[in-house]
């Protein structure tokens, strides 16, 4: 039991504290609320859940192998942020009223996990510390995180919606989701500065 109380708790900090998956779907649930937000969460979790499960059967030592594939994920990652910042900061500030190629879905959701450098360090992290060689383990651990990931990340979402029409004009909505994009952007260039 006490084994499951840490994984569970490991999972809601690293799925719960602010990074740029989070700041997304805070964005998607202000700008076109809670249900269509949770499109991201869905690809977001899943996609964290695979690279967790990637990792732990074996993803890691290759990573280790060849050091220069972490180089190019973290690039990779940086330029997807700075994208999602480019249309955060373009976005007209009307309140559902965006193109759908313009909303975060499921697909963006898994791409931002998977070039997320918090979530390749919270899998690899997890994994060292829960699972080992252990497959059983690493099963437990991915249901875990994919209940407790679903619902930080809906959180997030809901706290959009709930900010949604609060005497929220377009105006202010674009100063927040430029003050969003600038977010993604420091987020980005910490990615960069590390290399």
């Amino acid at each position: 039991m006490t084994l499951i109380l840490s994984m569970a708790a490991f999972a809601l900090v690293a799925s719960l504290s602010p990074g740029p998956v989070n700041l997304v779907g805070f964005n998607t649930g202000l700008t076109h609320g809670w249900r269509t937000a949770l499109w991201h969460v869905a690809g977001a979790t899943l996609g964290f859940v695979a690279l967790l499960l990637a990792v732990g059967l074996g993803l890691h030592e290759v990573l280790a192998t060849w050091p220069v594939l972490l180089d190019v994920l973290r690039v990779a990652g940086a330029l997807f942020l700075l994208y999602l910042a480019w249309k955060l900061a373009r976005a007209s500030g009307d309140l559902g009223t965006g193109r759908l190629a313009h909303r975060p879905g499921f697909r963006d959701g898994v791409l931002l996990q998977w070039l997320n450098p918090k979530a390749w360090l919270a899998a690899a992290a997890g994994v060292a510390l829960f699972v080992g060689e252990d497959r059983l383990r690493l099963a437990l651990f991915a249901g875990l995180y994919l209940v407790i990931c679903f619902a930080s990340l809906a959180c997030w979402a809901a706290a959009g919606e709930l900010l949604r029409g609060r005497a929220l004009t377009p105006t202010r909505l674009r100063l927040l989701n430029r003050l969003l994009a600038l977010l993604l952007v420091l987020c980005a260039a910490s990615l960069l500065w590390q290399g």
